[in-house]
């Protein structure tokens, strides 16, 4: 089953007593559909509707008042309309009827005694159109590509899996474990692509499913766009973006352009809303909260680092490499984390965020921060000796917080680090497969810390 802890979140949604009908967010291809699906069978009763159809999507063009509406989709779908039965009902590719987003509000009011989830391909280019749309009666769930967890129990990794979830993790389980985090780091986590490995183990025959899902972004520009000169500015960015990922970047002449600044941000800033990209930007303290740097360069994360490593052709590096950390100067690695970080945040507000000092004398930079139990953590991607974590030292020194995360190709390790003015700090470093369980381990840290 892919994306099972998705459908955990989907099941507590459902036994929320205050329930608001759910709009999935997420990009294309990332299998919303098939979720709500697997879900789905929890329920006595499913009904599907695809706006895309006609049939599905008249009820909703006539809509006059909601039992009607309601009887009506119970009728066309051969279900019986009886509260004493369980009836989960899914509206898909609801931005093809923009009115059927008012109509949500009317399930929260009325008959909030039927879950409503609903989901399209391309539902957040229309959300800066004039559209009348239920704010406060509806909830958002994001989905993203599969995580290295989903990913082992796509494959059937069931040992695997099981050490994972030991905290701390057993030494024995290292090498496997790091030998299958490089197959994922390979081919990245949408499910179409993850579901071809899992039935044939042969990566050979992966490059034509790279080919489509990169055309369809390609492809969905038009819908994007505003204009023409749009089309070609987005159009470009897609394609760059592949190469700049994981680095920080300039929007004048992005990709090689001639584009400026201005027109590059907008198709920026469209793409991050069709989720196929997002925009890290530094804060530059070290305690909380997170202020981002609007005015600082920001990171470029893109939706996965397989069509990524597909697109910019370094698959070949990654196969046989024994520290993904050698790998396009770090790059890949580093993305992968950050791609870790969000797998289990489900919360559309959720953004990743780096640290720098940026003076005249000195910079400084920390791959990633991010807020935990009050205290703000900072977390680098590196190899190597403790004395090359020079940046990590510079923000310890100003942060009152003694733990910092290392991720690397090594096995679990903790120790004393010490910074250049002699502050003392507990860092944790833990090997690269380990990302998603980081919330754990900073808890495991904690209570030996403590004592």
């Amino acid at each position: 089953m892919f994306n099972r802890t998705v459908v955990q979140e989907l099941e507590k949604w459902a036994k929320k007593k205050n329930r608001k009908p759910l709009v999935i967010r997420g990009a294309r291809q990332v299998g919303k559909t098939t979720i709500v699906n697997q879900f789905a069978k929890k329920f006595e009763q499913y009904i599907y509707l695809n706006l895309e159809l006609p049939a599905d999507r008249k009820p909703f063009e006539e809509f006059k008042d909601l039992d009607t509406l309601v009887q009506t989709l119970f009728f066309l779908k051969g279900k019986e309309y009886s509260k004493k039965k369980k009836t989960l009902l899914f509206i898909d590719e609801i931005q093809e009827v923009p009115q059927a987003f008012n109509i949500l509000r009317f399930f929260y009011e009325q008959m909030p005694e039927i879950p409503v989830i609903s989901a399209g391909s391309l539902l957040e280019t229309i959300f800066d159109n004039k559209l009348s749309f239920p704010v406060g009666r509806v909830e958002f769930l994001v989905v993203r590509p599969v995580s290295f967890i989903e990913f082992l129990e796509a494959i059937g990794e069931k040992a695997a899996l099981e050490q994972m979830n030991k905290i701390p993790i057993k030494s024995f389980a290292h090498e496997k474990l790091l030998t299958l985090f490089h197959t994922y780091a390979l081919i990245g986590g949408m499910p179409e692509i993850v579901k071809e490995y899992a039935a044939n183990k042969d990566l050979t025959s992966l490059s034509s499913l790279y080919e489509s899902l990169i055309s369809s972004y390609i492809d969905d520009v038009e819908k994007y766009a505003h204009s023409n000169s749009q089309v070609q500015i987005i159009r470009h960015v897609i394609k760059a973006s592949y190469y700049e990922a994981g680095k920080r970047i300039k929007f004048q002449g992005f990709g090689k352009s001639t584009y400026n600044s201005k027109e590059v941000g907008e198709a920026l800033r469209t793409l991050e809303k069709a989720l196929l990209l997002s925009l890290i930007y530094p804060t530059v303290s070290s305690k909380l909260p997170i202020i981002p740097e609007p005015q600082k360069s920001p990171r470029l994360q893109l939706l996965d680092t397989g069509l990524m490593n597909y697109s910019a052709g370094i698959q070949k590096e990654i196969i046989g490499t024994s520290d993904l950390n050698n790998v396009y100067q770090g790059t890949v690695i580093e993305h992968l984390v950050g791609q870790e970080l969000l797998s289990n945040n489900y919360n559309a507000l959720s953004a990743l965020n780096f640290w720098v000092r940026e003076k005249k004398t000195s910079t400084a930079e920390v791959d990633y921060v991010i807020a935990h139990d009050g205290k703000l953590i900072p977390i680098e991607v590196k190899s190597g000796k403790e004395g090359k974590l020079k940046s990590l030292h510079l923000f310890m020194d100003e942060s009152p917080n003694k733990i910092a995360i290392r991720f690397y190709a090594g096995g679990l390790l903790e120790s004393e680090a010490v910074t250049a003015s002699g502050k003392k700090y507990h860092l944790l470093s833990l090997p690269y497969y380990l990302v998603s369980q980081l919330p754990k381990y900073i808890e495991w840290m904690n209570k030996k810390v403590s004592k």
